[in-house]
């Protein structure tokens, strides 16, 4: 490592020793939360065995619902390993919600590539298939677009509705919507008609902040368990937690009306998804000081960051602007290459189901696909925008920055 490299990480670390502060603040809260709903619930050896068939009365099963509810101030939870993703998550809550004639209005723009077929492909089981509605509403000036969105309901005021708001940024170029931005929006929902269902995509932002958005307004959340909840460790699995009623409801599309949420085994056992959660909290400290990290030092070498350097993460990933498809690709086998599994993979661009452009992924983790450990991805296109995510601990985040910092000095004549 030559001393220009030396002296843009440490530039960069001094920079943020604020930032780490406040991170390592949420942390230590977080952890007291998910520590107390431990104790709360009793937690033993008992729960964490599996069971087989339909899973009657499997106690690791249902307390694991209930603690999950516990953290995230909800009445109830389904917190599971057959919810196979996020957007399977949102699926099910989506059409345990829904009806047809209903509405469905997302007021964070277009929702994550992944829904698109899941809200409106003709002819494959989609709401739309169902007769159920559906609009959108982009952001203006970077803010909600309340009147639109106000309009919407209004002319809709008799028909059942579903308000969908992503946390996190997806593939856009925006900021992840902070708990103040999500409590004001809840409450100009709410206050336009108190009937309608909120419901919030929750990935990539569980434990970012002292509070979720159940606790600020939100009717439901949804995520992956290969993601912040799950620690590193769960290794497979979603949730979706808020109000008991609508969980009811969205129970009876998991499994069957007759059924809901009393079936389901898991020969495995739940240790994992148990340990996973109670990490979670730290995991997610050193996902986040990651983030900052690699945003202060890819500034320095010269390009665009969401967020902005010096500022806390609201959710885990790191958006960079590269000047070309070359250096977007050389990122992310950069990424690659100090993954402590497939190292010695190169990633290509391919076509990968439910996206619109060629997607190049860098993932050389424990559990496949598990966006919680350190790795990135981008659709080819432009903006070459690469979009980088985790890191189980704040030392592996550090050397990919080291390595990125290597290349971009000596490899890129824009940068610095």
């Amino acid at each position: 490592m030559d001393s220009n490299t030396l002296r843009l990480i440490r530039e960069a670390e001094l920079s943020l020793k604020s930032v780490y502060k406040k991170i390592d603040e949420t942390a230590l809260y977080n952890f007291n939360k998910v520590l107390e709903a431990f104790q709360k619930n009793k937690i033993s050896q008992r729960h964490f065995s599996g069971t087989t068939g339909y899973g009657y009365g499997d106690v690791g099963r249902d307390t694991l619902n209930a603690l999950f509810a516990d953290i995230t101030s909800s009445q109830a939870a389904i917190f599971s390993p057959y919810l196979a993703s996020g957007t399977h998550a949102l699926t099910v809550a989506l059409f345990g919600l829904l009806r047809p004639s209903g509405l469905l209005l997302s007021i964070s723009g277009k929702p994550y590539d992944t829904l698109n077929d899941v809200i409106s492909k003709e002819n494959a089981g989609s709401l739309k298939d169902f007769g159920i509605n559906y609009e959108f509403v982009e952001f203006k000036n970077d803010k909600f677009d309340t009147l639109s969105i106000k309009n919407i309901l209004l002319n809709n005021m008799d028909v059942p509705k579903v308000v969908f708001l992503q946390r996190s940024k997806g593939y856009n170029w925006r900021d992840a919507l902070s708990l103040t931005d999500i409590k004001k929006i809840c409450g100009f929902v709410k206050a336009i008609d108190e009937d309608i269902v909120i419901l919030t995509d929750n990935c990539y932002g569980e434990f970012t902040d002292k509070l979720e958005p159940t606790q600020v307004g939100a009717d439901l959340i949804a995520g992956s368990l290969i993601k912040n909840p799950g620690g590193g460790l769960a290794p497979t699995g979603g949730y979706i937690a808020g109000k008991k009623h609508l969980i009811e409801r969205i129970s009876n599309r998991f499994t069957a009306p007759s059924i809901g949420t009393e079936i389901t085994s898991f020969v495995s056992g739940y240790l994992s998804f148990y340990q996973g959660l109670f990490f979670a909290p730290n995991v997610v400290a050193a996902a986040l000081k990651g983030c900052a990290l690699m945003t202060a030092l890819f500034d320095k070498l010269g390009y665009k960051t969401m967020p902005k350097p010096g500022k806390v993460p609201l959710d885990i990933i790191t958006s960079i602007e590269f000047h070309d498809k070359k250096q977007l690709i050389d990122f992310m086998r950069i990424i690659q290459k100090t993954s402590p599994v497939d190292s010695f993979v190169t990633p290509e661009p391919w076509a990968m189901p439910g996206y619109e452009h060629e997607v190049i992924m860098a993932a050389g983790g424990f559990i496949g696909g598990s966006s919680i450990e350190l790795s990135a991805d981008a659709p080819i296109k432009s903006p070459y925008i690469g979009y980088l995510q985790g890191g189980l601990t704040y030392e592996h985040v550090k050397i990919a920055a080291i390595n990125c910092a290597d290349y971009f000095l000596h490899n890129v004549k824009e940068s610095i």
